[in-house]
């Protein structure tokens, strides 16, 4: 218990560093410096006033100093970040997979947010991911190089054969490059079997919050939402236990393919 406490702190912690990123990198500035500052006043934020969750509930979601409010995103992305934290090392204790895993979900929180703000996944992380994702299969004896290499090759080229058939039907964009991109990312951390559920379930998720959406924008059908984040969900749900559906549903289709434990 206190182990995995201590990972949920630790998340609530680089959940912070999140938000950071979030904010700054799609605007090309320093992740590092200068130290965190009020958005309106840009009086810089003490140490104290700036501790995940905490903080913002002591003072109200406002600056301490100018009481502009502060958005209730900055908790949320913190608490979720501890959440995955602590969610990753209960399913997998202390090990390499553990280590990945955590890296791999602070990295699609960062980037489902950036989506969802402007409609980008930075190739920092997707085409860096893949790499890192490939690295630490050839390393970590918990995971197959074979599975990697191939989730890098099923994911990005499903995917890119989808957006390529779309812009040939319709003659317009369907997906942006860095979705192809995400989902070959997925497939290197998560390996192969994990690119038939993450399709499908983030299609699924996004078609029914898509059609929410359409009815209430405008644009109807031709609403354009982000598909990063539903991605990024449904890997988390993946490597959080829904593997074995992902493996139950490859063995309807193709049964010997379905690793044997």
């Amino acid at each position: 218990m206190a182990e995995i406490l201590f990972l949920f702190v630790l998340g609530l912690m680089w959940g912070s560093f999140a938000n950071v990123v979030i904010y700054r990198l799609p605007k090309g500035l320093s992740v590092v410096r200068p130290r965190s500052r009020c958005p309106q006043c840009s009086t810089p934020i003490r140490w104290f006033d700036n501790v995940p969750v905490f903080s913002w509930l002591v003072l109200a979601g406002r600056c301490r100093k100018c009481k502009a409010a502060i958005s209730a995103r900055y908790p949320i992305v913190e608490f979720i970040n501890g959440l995955l934290f602590a969610a990753i090392y209960y399913r997998y204790g202390l090990s390499w997979t553990t280590l990945e895993c955590v890296i791999f979900a602070w990295s699609l929180v960062v980037v489902s947010f950036i989506d969802i703000d402007l409609m980008i996944l930075p190739d920092v992380f997707t085409l860096s991911g893949i790499v890192i994702g490939l690295g630490g299969a050839a390393l970590n004896p918990e995971r197959s190089f074979a599975s990697a290499v191939w989730g890098v090759v099923v994911g990005g080229g499903f995917l890119w054969a989808v957006a390529y058939l779309y812009l040939l039907v319709r003659k317009e964009e369907g997906m942006g490059g860095g979705d192809i991109k995400l989902l070959a990312w997925i497939g290197a951390v998560l390996g192969w079997t994990a690119v038939p559920f993450v399709v499908l379930a983030s299609s699924i998720a996004g078609s029914a919050i898509g059609l929410v959406l359409a009815r209430r924008q405008e644009a109807g059908l031709k609403s354009v939402i982000p598909f990063g984040p539903y991605l990024a969900l449904a890997a988390v749900a993946f490597m959080l236990g829904a593997d074995r559906i992902g493996l139950w549903y490859i063995g309807l289709f193709l049964p010997s393919f379905v690793p044997v434990n």
